[in-house]
């Protein structure tokens, strides 16, 4: 597995620990094996996603929100939430990255970590949100 696969899943898994225990970056990483035993490049990207995403998570909430008008964010499933709000905030602010390969990281993250129809969800709402990005300019 690549690092940068890695670090989102890293990311991934720490957003959905802050979603259930509001704890800070610094103390999710210190009680998580898997942080301690990653390379130092999957956890220096990791952080970067995990800190960005937390920080615009007000943001990317809202855009997510307009990407899914028939669905509250709530009752989006846990960790599709969290992987979605990864990839927008990877979409709106790591432009080294093609758009193409984010959405299909996130797919093949939602097909490992989500439910059966996950991978197609995250496909819809994020090829939607850049198709929407671009026609706005």
């Amino acid at each position: 597995m690549g690092t940068r696969r890695r670090a989102r899943e890293l990311a991934l898994q720490l957003l959905y620990q802050y979603e259930l225990t509001d704890a800070s970056p610094e103390a999710m990483q210190a009680g998580f094996e898997e942080w301690r035993n990653a390379s130092d490049g999957v956890r220096e990207f990791a952080d970067v996603l995990l800190r960005g995403t937390l920080e615009r998570l007000e943001a990317i909430d809202g855009e997510l929100g307009r990407q899914t008008t028939h669905w509250r964010l709530e009752r989006l499933a846990a960790v599709d939430r969290n992987i979605l709000r990864l990839a927008i905030y990877e979409l709106m602010n790591e432009t080294e990255t093609p758009h193409a390969v984010i959405i299909d990281e996130a797919i093949e993250i939602a097909k490992k970590y989500g439910a059966k129809d996950s991978g197609r969800f995250v496909n819809g709402v994020l090829d939607g949100f850049v198709k929407r990005k671009a026609k706005a300019g």
